[in-house]
């Protein structure tokens, strides 16, 4: 039997899931308070549905379930078999379509628009490394059922109070609109079907680099005017919204505009909210408004989401206007960690030790004690000093000993 868990899942220690419950209560919290309502649902979704969600590259990053019993003894009969065929359902890669299938399911039982939470574990079959694990904590919250730029504003805003809150104070929120990236690779003489993979490609600017994009497109023999004509359009890199109004529709320049415009009038100049038109997002189901935030400190974006009025369409057969911000929750833990900062307005953990004769009054200290403490009792070892070093490396903040008259000792940090 194995004692480590799978490759891209990890064991958290009592002090790691401390600051993982601040930073989900604090964040929660932070929703709850703008008026979001939260929900739950299954980790298992149908495999048609995750096929069919316009998940970008994370298609290919499905676990899959393979059918059971008889099931599974029909595709085993079969002369050819595809992975389709042993498959039926999978794991959710991410919450933005369970949402969408939420959504339909339960459409006429909720409000329009809904406003709505979900913190939970997603899944993805990545190449466990540094940063990407296959099992992860995202923080979303999604407005649907509301068209206008409202939406946006409000989630960007709401965002950005739930990153202050957790102690990410210099950060800024980058925005773009897929419809506007579709004008531009039309601009520059790309062929429309191939806007998806443009994307895909684009969306790598960040870590390759102008060049590296250059060199890709190449690859994917797209025409050298094309190419150049996109280059060229990029190689300022101070590229600007009234440059780029050029050679799109104006109207979505103008929504643009709106929401920077009001964001920045009701955040006074807390972040700066910019425009960026290398910024792509990777899904496929994004339809309009895009949007990431880079933090001081922080490798890449802790927050991202947009605009995906298409998705909730595929269930319903009618397009639902929707929207979403998720916090990058696994990236903020590892730089909390990192910093080894105190969870602040925490109650400070403390021991409790006790004879046999003494439990049931040291029961009651301990009830007294905790209006101010977290307290733990343990019977007290015949080597106290060896057991004090275990206690304070699992993180507790001090000791009391009951019937002694020192009272609380709280270990020097």
């Amino acid at each position: 039997m194995k004692t480590a868990p799978l490759k891209g899942t990890r064991d958290y220690l009592p002090k790691e899931v401390r600051i993982r419950d601040y930073l989900q209560n604090t964040i929660l919290n932070a929703y709850q308070d703008a008026g979001f309502s939260r929900i739950t649902t299954p980790i298992i979704e149908d495999a048609v549905n995750l096929d069919k969600s316009d998940g970008g590259e994370n298609l290919n990053l499905i676990f899959k379930i393979l059918k059971r019993g008889k099931k599974l003894d029909r595709v085993l009969e079969m002369d050819s078999i595809s992975e389709n065929d042993l498959c039926d359902m999978g794991l959710r890669y991410d919450l933005t379509l369970p949402l969408s299938r939420y959504y339909a399911n339960n459409r006429n039982s909720l409000m329009t628009p809904f406003k709505v939470i979900q913190m939970d574990r997603v899944y993805r079959a990545e190449n466990p490394q540094k940063g990407r694990l296959r099992e992860f904590m995202q923080c979303d919250i999604d407005i649907i059922g509301d068209s206008s730029m409202n939406a946006e504003v409000e989630l960007i805003l709401t965002t950005a109070k739930a990153l202050k809150l957790i102690g990410i104070e210099q950060f800024t929120v980058k925005i773009n609109d897929r419809r506007i990236l579709a004008d531009i690779f039309k601009y520059c003489g790309f062929p429309e079907e191939s806007n998806e993979r443009l994307a895909i490609i684009f969306d790598k600017m960040d870590k390759i680099g102008l060049e590296g994009v250059n060199a890709e497109l190449k690859e994917a023999e797209f025409s050298s005017e094309a190419i150049s004509s996109f280059i060229k359009l990029f190689s300022d890199e101070t590229l600007t919204i009234e440059q780029v109004a050029k050679v799109c529709d104006n109207t979505y320049i103008q929504n643009l505009q709106y929401i920077m415009d009001t964001v920045n009038a009701l955040s006074d100049g807390s972040f700066p909210i910019v425009f960026a038109p290398s910024l792509v997002r990777g899904q496929g189901y994004y339809t309009g408004t895009i949007f990431e935030v880079e933090a001081l400190g922080y490798n890449g974006a802790c927050a991202g989401g947009g605009r995906y009025d298409n998705l909730i369409g595929k269930f319903l057969k009618e397009d639902i206007p929707a929207v979403g911000f998720s916090i990058g929750f696994e990236r903020i833990f590892g730089i909390l960690m990192e910093k080894n900062e105190p969870i602040p307005n925490q109650k400070q953990k403390i021991a409790l030790f006790y004879n046999q004769e003494d439990y049931i009054n040291a029961l009651k200290k301990a009830e007294e004690l905790r209006n101010s403490y977290m307290v733990s009792l343990f019977f007290r070892p015949k080597k106290l000093g060896k057991f004090l070093n275990r206690i304070e490396e699992a993180d507790f903040d001090g000791y009391m000993v009951y019937g002694e008259e020192d009272g609380i000792k709280i270990f020097q940090s």
